[in-house]
């Protein structure tokens, strides 16, 4: 799962969050999480996967080039798609790494994190007198008069 793999953006969520991450992942469930939290952590396991997807590139391309491996079993073919891979999965990693980035530039100081708040609804009870109500109109009573 994504929330359990390191990312490259972890220290910086962190420092901006003030938690780790697996307690910001606890916080976000909470009805009341902001959504700067919960957008940051969306992107954050986007990143994650992507991550994980350039480790697996570059551990299959590893083991493709390793030395003791016989030099027939090497494709060119294989290594262009895994390299057109490789620069596919780089990419989604520098824009989701970009897009955090931004977000975490642009939310405002904790101390200044506008939290929702809950107020209960008033009702006015007061009546008024018996003067300052209208008086009931009578069905007709703005028809003209006839002589």
């Amino acid at each position: 799962m994504s929330r359990d793999k390191a990312t490259t953006m972890d220290a910086d969520l962190q420092k901006v969050f003030g938690k780790p991450v697996l307690e910001l992942y606890e916080a976000a469930a909470d009805h009341d999480a902001s959504p700067a939290l919960a957008r940051a952590l969306e992107l954050r396991s986007f990143l994650a996967l992507t991550e994980e997807q350039v480790a697996r590139v570059r551990d299959r391309v590893h083991a493709d080039m390793d030395p003791d491996r016989n030099l027939g079993e090497l494709s060119a073919d294989t290594l262009r798609f895994d390299a057109q891979w490789l620069d596919a999965a780089l990419e989604a990693c520098d824009a989701y790494r970009a897009a955090l980035g931004e977000l975490l530039r642009t939310m405002p100081p904790p101390a200044q994190r506008a939290r929702p708040v809950r107020t209960a609804q008033l009702r006015a009870t007061a009546t008024l007198p018996p003067s300052a109500t209208p008086a009931p109109q009578r069905a007709g009573a703005a028809r003209a008069r006839r002589p």
